[in-house]
């Protein structure tokens, strides 16, 4: 393909909309336009490389015998409501309706219109297994889009359903997939990680998301530096070690506190280090109110107490509630003299504090030298905190380090749970009446090529994969006016194109800066250079990735790529 022909606007300079490196060169190498804030449009390039990432998946798929589909992006609203699966982003839904009133969602994934042809079409345990699978466009009514791609509000995205009789059935197929997945993101050359995204048994389902390490994604993931353990930080576990008290145990003393309602500033305003104080936030459980405690320095983790008290519901008291339960105000609450049957859930590390600082459940006043059984007896110790970097591997085996990820994809393992509520049942194989065993498998491929981008560029610009390149190769005749060039151009074109390279071939009668500038930006992983030895025949290979170059004769050039390109990611 010429690159004179093709729709490619490049820039020279960094847009002031793009606060990250994959959206400035996406923007600058031409390969995407805004169109409103959080929607874009892909150009050529990047349709490009979606087709070949698409392609990917495709092939991969087809060896799962899965079958491709298209569903409606316009949902009836009844339908997404039906699964209560989406009330948590409930804001964040697309919402229509049409010149009869009736009420229309966009689709910000398509698990209720899959199953809802089962209701109807799937009668049998017969029919199944069965995997489907679609890439359409996802909408989701980001209040703040950021990023580019990374946090847009339309998304293209490719997603998989398998059904199953049985849940043995769903764990084998679930298994072989996520192996499958995990295949599908190696050969796109990410670097990636697989975590467990919640509780494996909240809702009866196991899922897990693939993350993208990168600095800019928002996913915290926490590892240990010598085992393979492994978490989101929501999630991520600390190896506890009791510390032995040794100390005298003072007496309680009330102090006056004046203003002081924060950790810091108490912390300060008493000369101590925040381990010795205990935090105290009231939360409230299925309306139940249940007081927590962590260590000064700690957060709760609001997971793993919402998982430890089996609730459905969990969030932070009001001030009302607070008042009501603790007779004081936010900044004062502490576990002293209260009644015995509010529920007090300890962090683990609470345990270990000698003489410590709560609050008095009096505006303006906290009580000294509280200790354990003395003044308070927590109803359970549990871990209940969000880890901290540099802290033991659960596993006693090294350190937790702290890094950044993207999410590009997530994996989830429904059981019977949005069946019971769609009511999509079949009869099984001993004539009895069953739910639909279901997974659901998702990859944000609109995401993937920003989380590729912000991996694999430099300072001159992008650097993608071989595999989902837009091209193979990009050829560049240096002075296309120059006959002895051009013509060995035409000729390594068609020698590229016999041996099965799609090559991009700048034409463009533009200086030799200029289009060695846009080749780097556009990140093709090989170049094919023809200038003044193009009289011999000889042409320049050079590797986008390492920036190595080496000469070749035209009749060597098809072997030497070939050895060249295993190199390359």
């Amino acid at each position: 393909m010429k690159q004179s022909s093709i729709f490619l606007p490049t820039l020279r300079e960094n847009p002031s909309e793009a606060e990250i490196l994959s959206h400035r060169l996406l923007l600058r190498a031409g390969y995407i336009r805004q169109v409103a804030s959080g929607i874009y449009s892909y150009l050529p390039l990047a349709k490009r490389v979606m087709d070949r990432m698409n392609a990917i998946i495709h092939e991969e798929l087809e060896q799962m015998e899965a079958l491709e589909m298209q569903l409606p992006y316009l949902l009836p609203n009844r339908i997404v409501k039906e699964s209560h699966r989406l009330e948590t982003i409930e804001d964040k839904l697309f919402e229509l309706h049409d010149r009869n009133e009736h009420s229309f969602v966009l689709s910000p994934s398509y698990e209720e219109a899959v199953l809802s042809l089962f209701t109807v079409e799937v009668t049998s345990y017969k029919k199944l297994p069965l995997i489907l699978y679609t890439t359409q466009v996802v909408f989701i009514d980001e209040e703040r889009p950021k990023y580019g791609l990374l946090k847009s509000r339309e998304g293209i995205a490719q997603m998989s359903y398998s059904f199953h009789e049985t849940e043995q059935d769903l764990l084998d197929s679930y298994q072989q997939m996520e192996s499958m997945y995990r295949r599908i993101l190696k050969r796109f050359g990410l670097e990636f990680r697989t975590l467990v995204s919640r509780f494996s048994d909240d809702l009866g389902a196991d899922a897990k998301k693939f993350i993208a390490l990168s600095d800019v994604g928002d996913q915290t993931v926490c590892f240990s530096s010598e085992s393979d353990y492994i978490a989101q930080l929501e999630l991520a576990t600390s190896l506890y070690t009791p510390q032995l008290k040794r100390g005298t145990l003072a007496e309680l003393e009330e102090i006056e506190t004046p203003n002081i309602k924060t950790i810091k500033e108490l912390s300060s305003f008493l000369s101590i280090a925040e381990e010795k104080v205990i935090k105290s936030i009231l939360f409230m459980a299925d309306e139940e109110p249940v007081l927590a405690l962590v260590r000064g320095d700690y957060t709760v983790n609001e997971f793993k107490l919402k998982k430890l008290l089996n609730c459905k519901n969990l969030r932070a008291a009001e001030d009302q509630e607070v008042r009501q339960f603790t007779q004081t105000e936010v900044g004062y609450i502490g576990p002293v003299g209260l009644s015995d049957k509010l529920k007090i859930i300890a962090d683990e590390y609470v345990q270990d504090i000698e003489n410590g600082v709560v609050g008095a459940n009096k505006t303006n006043f906290h009580f000294i030298n509280v200790n354990l059984e003395r003044d308070f007896s927590p109803t359970q110790f549990a871990d209940i905190r969000i880890v901290k970097e540099g802290e033991r591997s659960p596993d006693g085996e090294g350190t937790l380090i702290f890094t950044k990820g993207i999410e590009i994809g997530h994996i989830e393992s429904l059981g019977s749970e949005l069946s019971e509520q769609m009511d999509a049942q079949l009869i099984d194989r001993h004539g009895r009446t069953a739910p639909i065993q279901m997974a659901a498998y998702h990859l944000d491929i609109s995401s993937l090529v920003a989380a590729v981008a912000e991996q694999t560029s430099d300072e001159k610009g992008l650097i993608w994969p071989k595999a989902i390149a837009p091209f193979d190769i990009h050829l560049l005749p240096i002075k296309v006016t120059d006959e002895h060039q051009w013509q060995l151009t035409v000729e390594v074109e068609e020698l590229l194109q016999q041996a099965g390279y799609e090559t991009l071939v700048d034409d463009r009668n533009e200086s030799a800066g200029v289009k060695f500038n846009d080749s780097d930006l556009i990140g093709i992983p090989i170049r094919v250079t023809i200038g003044k030895k193009a009289i011999e025949n000889v042409v320049e290979i050079k590797l986008r990735e390492s920036g190595e170059s080496i000469e070749v004769r035209k009749d060597e050039l098809i072997a030497t790529i070939d050895i060249l390109k295993t190199s390359i990611l």
